[in-house]
């Protein structure tokens, strides 16, 4: 971290300190708001004018699926085609020493909140109790973005300017498929280097996983649940082909391994999500359905992940008479994200680690990642080197009683404010 006193890390930790409640407030007011997928527009328009407010240009970016069909990366998610809404601002470079611009990215679309009954408070409350802000996209992602936001905050107060430029953007359908990022990198949104702000708990995280989303449907034939033995249960069908996808699952990341990856066994997993069979409770079940995703491997291509669970289920229904006869239909739909690499000893992973330690006094964790995120398009479409790094835990992400402490976002604020001085420079 620089030297200048001006943003020392002292002058860095007391400023986002005395920013806490303001940015407690607005982390509130941004989970407050239900932005589902097609409905963002509103979260979106509360972060342009905080943007603004700062001084920052700013610009709207518009989704239109058919500016972006032709791209290799995309992926229609079903949802609104050509009205949603996604924010970049731009704190423009003043000339001096500088590693290179810096893009900071986080997403504002949350998923369900499934059954409310299960949450303590309602899912959009963001009540803050024992330190921690409780509500559905508290950690994934709305922390992330409010720590970017509050960097820049910060930095402004004690009267920093970078070098070079710094970004930040805001962006729809990062949990659908990755839309949103995709219009900005089309429409020429560049940095030296990205810092996407998801839930690492701390870890600096330059690797990740991919995961395609699948659904396979397989074929009874219906009969009274009282002449069981005249019909073909398609639940039961379905069986083997489970029994099979499990063992593939365990066979692959047997075969797998990569350091940064702290649980050898849960790298790329393949599961199932979803299951729907059946018509009526004294009917044997023509036909059942389900979705899932199937994980990439840093370094597997998306088609080589297709190919393995096509076979692996053709190879199964070949081994009973009735699949074999009536064979499973795979599709794959929505979300196809590609895993990527950022190289570990890369000079964005040194400075951000500089920075983890400056706050925290010792080096942070590095890993990679299960789960897809917008990084890969960042990484594999857009040349940019990244990693995700951010307030929060995984863990809580999409699960009932979804929280976010906020004294991790505030330590998010001094450890993103750092790298900023450091990477952009002064």
């Amino acid at each position: 971290m620089t030297r200048n006193p001006i943003c020392s890390s002292e002058s860095i930790a007391r400023t986002s300190n005395d920013l806490r409640p303001e940015l407690t407030a607005f982390l509130q007011q941004l989970v407050r708001i239900p932005s589902l997928p097609n409905r963002e527009a509103p979260v979106q328009e509360i972060i342009a004018a905080k943007l603004r407010g700062l001084g920052l240009e700013v610009e709207t970016l518009t989704t239109r699926f058919d500016e972006l069909a032709g791209h290799p990366a995309f992926d229609d998610d079903g949802f609104a085609p050509d009205s949603r809404v996604n924010v970049v601002a731009r704190w423009p470079g003043k000339g001096g020493d500088g590693r290179g611009s810096l893009l900071l990215n986080g997403h504002v679309d949350v998923v369900s909140p499934g059954d409310p009954a299960l949450w303590h408070d309602d899912p959009w409350s963001g009540n803050l109790r024992d330190g921690r802000i409780f509500g559905r996209g508290s950690c994934d992602m709305k922390a992330g973005v409010t720590a970017g936001i509050f960097a820049i905050q910060a930095l402004q107060r004690l009267g920093y300017r970078p070098a070079c430029d710094l970004l930040l953007s805001s962006v729809i359908a990062e949990e659908s498929g990755g839309v949103g990022a995709l219009t900005t990198i089309v429409a020429g949104v560049r940095a030296d280097a990205v810092v996407v702000l998801e839930p690492t708990n701390g870890a600096i995280c330059p690797v990740q996983a991919g995961a395609l989303t699948f659904r396979l449907t397989v074929q009874g034939r219906s009969a009274h649940g009282a002449m069981k033995s005249e019909g073909v249960s398609a639940i039961a069908a379905f069986l083997p082909i489970f029994q099979a996808i499990e063992a593939l699952d365990l066979r692959r990341h047997q075969n797998y391994t990569n350091p940064v990856y702290p649980n050898p066994a849960n790298i790329a997993p393949i599961s199932i999500g979803t299951i729907h069979g059946g018509e009526w409770h004294s009917t044997v079940p023509e036909s059942l359905t389900v979705e899932g995703r199937c994980g990439v491997f840093p370094g597997e291509s998306p088609a080589q992940a297709r190919t393995l669970l096509a076979a692996t289920i053709a190879e199964a229904a070949a081994a009973d008479p009735w699949l074999a006869a009536h064979p499973p239909r795979l599709e794959w739909f929505e979300g196809q994200f590609e895993s990527c690499a950022t190289p570990v000893d890369h000079p964005l992973v040194t400075a951000l680690t500089a920075a983890h330690r400056q706050v925290h006094g010792v080096d942070p964790a590095i890993e990679g990642v299960p789960y897809g995120a917008d990084l890969r398009l960042f990484v594999n479409h857009a040349g940019m080197p990244g990693v995700l790094y951010g307030p929060g835990d995984v863990r809580l992400a999409h699960a009932a009683n979804e929280s976010v402490g906020v004294e991790e976002v505030v330590d998010a604020v001094k450890v993103v404010a750092g790298l900023i001085v450091a990477w952009c420079g002064v």
